[in-house]
């Protein structure tokens, strides 16, 4: 393990009197450090637990610019992170998981989200009213909450049905051969 000290670039008595005078001994400087002059710890690559799997050989290969791109796009919509991980991937002829998004399913998404917003928001008014019922004691009180808690239900009641509504569109579609 090595360590590289880096000094403050540029440093002037006018300007950082007190700190020339504390780095004055460190030369160098990595160009890594915002200021330049932290210390830097070459810390060796942890061993890996199946060396078969070590990526230890380096394979270099030129193509063009379409070739680049079209290999840039599938990278992006698929699970391979890097243009690397994909030329690698292809090359050991491993599967690679392509990403489709159905954009005519954008609109179903938009309205399961809204739905997923109004229950949370109903849940919510639910515990409002549970928590005011408890701490009322008074009968009249206790008989107006249980009412503001059923509308509430009632509420959830519509929106599962019309959840039940749309998965069972989404059932119909998925399922057709």
């Amino acid at each position: 393990m090595g360590v590289q000290r880096c000094s403050p670039p540029g440093l002037s008595k006018d300007v950082f009197p007190s700190t020339e005078t504390l780095y004055s001994g460190l030369k160098g400087g990595c160009g890594t450090c915002p200021f330049g002059f932290f210390n830097h710890v070459a810390m060796p690559r942890r061993k890996s637990a199946n060396p078969e799997e070590v990526l230890s050989h380096v394979i270099r290969a030129r193509v063009t610019e379409t070739v680049y791109r079209r290999l840039e796009q599938i990278s992006k919509t698929s699970d391979c992170y890097s243009v690397g991980r994909l030329a690698r991937k292809i090359l050991s002829r491993e599967k690679i998981t392509l990403f489709h998004k159905d954009r005519t399913m954008d609109a179903t998404m938009e309205e399961l989200a809204l739905i997923r917003k109004e229950l949370r928001a109903i849940g919510v008014n639910i515990n409002q009213i549970t928590r005011s019922f408890n701490q009322d004691k008074a009968e009249t009180q206790r008989a107006f909450y249980v009412l503001k808690a059923a509308d509430q239900y009632k509420k959830v009641d519509e929106k599962v049905e019309q959840l039940l509504t749309i998965i069972s569109r989404l059932a119909e579609r998925w399922l057709q051969k």
